[in-house]
């Protein structure tokens, strides 16, 4: 019987959860409301779940906060785990034992007060997404490469098609000669007489006599 009981506390400690935790017990704040604030740094990193409880105002906050620095130094100090590469892995609120007080109301009567308590628990782990960055690195140098190229390539083509234009408006202004304007007859004779009524009379042309219109009874 004792080996067997033997073989499973071994087992038990191999399947143990080795990552960084840290526990707080008894708080007297209800499960629910520590679980809003839990939402907020669930897989966040370490400093900025640190930062965002830092300046969230809510009663959970503080104690959220204890219990994560206290996840950050078992990880440091016990497992040899960098601060920089922590992340939230897990966290959540248990409850824990309800507190039963009675408060006296009218005619004899008392209500029941539940003071609900809550466990808090933070689990932390390290990244291994750093080591796939030399490798965007790369892509990105070859992108701004080929880009680097394409924008050569562009702008030696705009330069061959500004000197294009160029010579085309050279060859266009040799080519195009302003109109010269026609001169102006200084003679009647020069000058064709036409028939059209608004055109101007001829020099030196006289203007015609109009006959002065019969004046009509009554003014009219």
């Amino acid at each position: 019987m004792a080996t067997r009981q033997r073989e499973k506390s071994i087992k038990i400690q191999e399947n143990r959860d080795k990552r960084p935790t840290a526990i707080a017990r008894y708080i007297r704040i209800t499960s629910g409301k520590v679980e809003i604030v839990l939402d907020l740094i669930r897989g966040k990193s370490y400093e900025e779940a640190v930062a965002i409880l830092q300046n969230t105002a809510k009663s959970a906050s503080p104690v959220i906060l204890k219990v994560l620095n206290s996840a950050a130094a078992n990880a440091e100090n016990n497992l040899n785990m960098a601060k920089d590469l922590l992340y939230v892995a897990e966290c959540y609120a248990l409850t824990g034992p309800t507190m039963k007080r009675m408060m006296p109301r009218a005619r004899g009567r008392a209500d029941r007060i539940l003071k609900r308590t809550s466990h808090i628990r933070v689990i932390l782990d390290e990244r291994t997404d750093t080591k796939a960055k030399p490798k965007t690195a790369k892509k990105g140098s070859e992108m701004a490469k080929i880009t680097s190229k394409t924008g050569s390539a562009v702008s030696k083509a705009g330069t061959s098609v500004a000197k294009n234009g160029t010579s085309g408006s050279k060859s266009g202004t040799a080519k195009t000669s302003p109109a010269k304007p026609k001169p102006v007859p200084s003679t009647t004779a020069e000058r064709p007489l036409t028939t059209e009524p608004n055109a101007k009379a001829p020099l030196g042309a006289k203007k015609a006599n109009t006959p002065a219109k019969p004046a009509t009874k009554g003014g009219k």
